[in-house]
């Protein structure tokens, strides 16, 4: 089966195309992006005073939808669904520019309700997610409308779609430009007065994990991670920390801010106040962003798919035939390097969670470290990690392949060019281990036990070897004595003791 659907997203702030092909994977269908448009429209800055959209706005979005229309001409109707959200909802012109904007594309649009919107979305996010046995908090911060979700599984509990958004409100308390402190404050309570209908149901319903998705989410994790105000995740410091030097500055400066992308300074303090005063009102800690959105929730939607399997594993069997990957060398390679990380690492020790995540990243990472085989014998580890980092892998979160890419660029080679990017210990060790794992197996042979374990305490790493087999493996001896300059270049020291 290979198909191919289309989501059209009409929003606030943006226009977003995106053509999915559907693959069956062991009976299972997935859905790849194989093609995206998106462009700025502004659409909620068209609305004036009486809530009807401008003509220039008008003309905007029509050009744009010319556009997809022409990306689209061959598709059939059932084939795409395209809606629109909170600017058509509330403009008192929509039925007299709607069947404009539909003869511009080609294909009927939904003005769909704002539950209909979180659905959707709570949708799109999960699908791109793990399998979790917790309840998510999902939010969107769109150009017109918040939908704020709180779910289980594939299934939304409660949906709520408020009229706040990053363009409506960086419009009405930053028209502007200008960022202080007042405005800033008021836009907030603004936003909580709006939340506040909602905050004591969703405190008592819960959640243990919370995403973002779309632009502001993913513009401000960019922000605070890239520009060091927050270690991992959006996180009420880390808003602090930005509102901050904002008002300092007394507006977006982008040259300012590593991680923003120009056309988002505009609407960022908008986004910026809102996303605040939700950690406020909901008591939200911490949130990560989630790939998927609204059109990632209408491709699924068409699809009618519906299932509980891991993705990321999906993924991984996929790219291992994509790429012709030596299974049993994979296998081989994995066993090992999870053994050495176990007992470097053992269950139950600090961080459980990071431990765990960790883990599976190890595990996907040396199924697919030869990837870059397919390409060229020279540097494949490099190009693996290009792939790893790059292509579309479904369940897979950006966070996710930059980790994955990270312990694929680590297996062989130098060490030096890493250090920028590893994050902390525990990253080390599951570099350590997947270096040693393929160093063991270079011969594609199997062995049973392994002649080696390995420790590795504060900057002090002990490797710890078979005798007998040192001696029958010359070359394995000489390699693993070569580690040691190689960790010493990262602050390592690096002792090879014989047992």
């Amino acid at each position: 089966m290979d198909q191919l659907l289309a989501a059209v997203d009409l929003g606030s702030n943006s226009f977003r195309l995106s053509i999915g092909r559907i693959v069956q994977q062991d009976g299972t269908p997935q859905i790849y992006q194989i093609d995206r448009l998106k462009e700025t429209v502004r659409l909620a800055a068209g609305l004036d005073a009486e809530k009807r959209l401008g003509d220039d706005a008008i003309e905007r979005a029509i050009a744009v939808l010319e556009r997809f229309g022409e990306r689209l001409r061959s598709f059939h109707p059932n084939r795409v669904r395209a809606v629109a959200t909170n600017t058509f909802r509330v403009a008192r012109n929509t039925r007299d520019f709607l069947p404009r904007a539909e003869a511009a594309l080609g294909f009927p649009i939904e003005v769909i309700a704002g539950r209909e919107e979180a659905r959707l979305i709570f949708s799109g996010v999960v699908h791109t997610l793990p399998p979790s046995p917790n309840k998510r908090l999902v939010i969107d911060i769109g150009g017109g409308s918040t939908e704020v979700i709180i779910g289980k599984g594939h299934e939304p509990g409660l949906m709520s779609s408020l009229y706040m958004g990053c363009v409506s409100y960086s419009r009405q308390f930053f028209s502007d430009g200008i960022v202080d402190a007042h405005q800033m404050k008021q836009a907030e309570l603004a936003a909580r007065r709006e939340i506040e209908v909602i905050a004591k149901q969703y405190r008592k319903t819960g959640w243990k994990e919370a995403y973002g998705s779309s632009g502001t989410a993913k513009a401000l994790y960019a922000i605070l991670t890239e520009g060091g105000m927050s270690e991992r995740g959006i996180t009420r410091a880390g808003l602090s920390k930005l509102k901050d030097r904002i008002v300092r500055a007394g507006r977006v400066i982008p040259s300012e801010l590593p991680g923003i992308k120009v056309e988002r300074a505009d609407v960022l303090p908008g986004g910026l106040a809102i996303m605040s005063a939700l950690f406020d009102e909901l008591g939200i800690d911490v949130m990560h962003t989630g790939d998927g959105a609204l059109r990632l929730g209408v491709l699924y939607d068409l699809l009618g798919r519906d299932d509980e399997h891991d993705k990321r594993d999906e993924s991984v069997r996929q790219f291992m035939r994509r790429y012709h990957v030596d299974i049993n060398q994979a296998r081989r390679v994995h066993r090992a390097a999870l053994s050495l990380f176990d007992a470097m690492m053992p269950e139950g020790a600090e961080r459980a969670e990071l431990r765990a995540e960790l883990r599976a990243a190890l595990g996907w990472a040396a199924d697919l470290h030869e990837v870059g085989l397919s390409i060229a014998h020279n540097a494949y580890h490099k190009h693996t990690a290009y792939v790893l980092e790059n292509a579309d892998m479904p369940g897979f979160s950006r966070a996710d392949q930059q980790l994955l890419a990270l312990l694929a660029l680590g297996h062989q080679g130098k060490l030096s060019k890493l250090e920028p990017l590893v994050r902390n210990r525990a990253q080390w060790m599951a570099i350590l281990s997947l270096r040693l794992a393929v160093l063991l197996f270079r011969r594609r042979g199997e062995i049973d036990p392994l002649p080696l374990t390995a420790s590795m305490r504060n900057d002090s790493i002990v490797v710890r070897v078979n005798r007998d087999w040192l001696a029958q493996h010359p070359l394995s001896d000489f390699t693993l004595r070569a580690e040691e300059a190689e960790w010493s270049k990262v602050g390592f020291s690096f002792e090879l003791l014989e047992f």
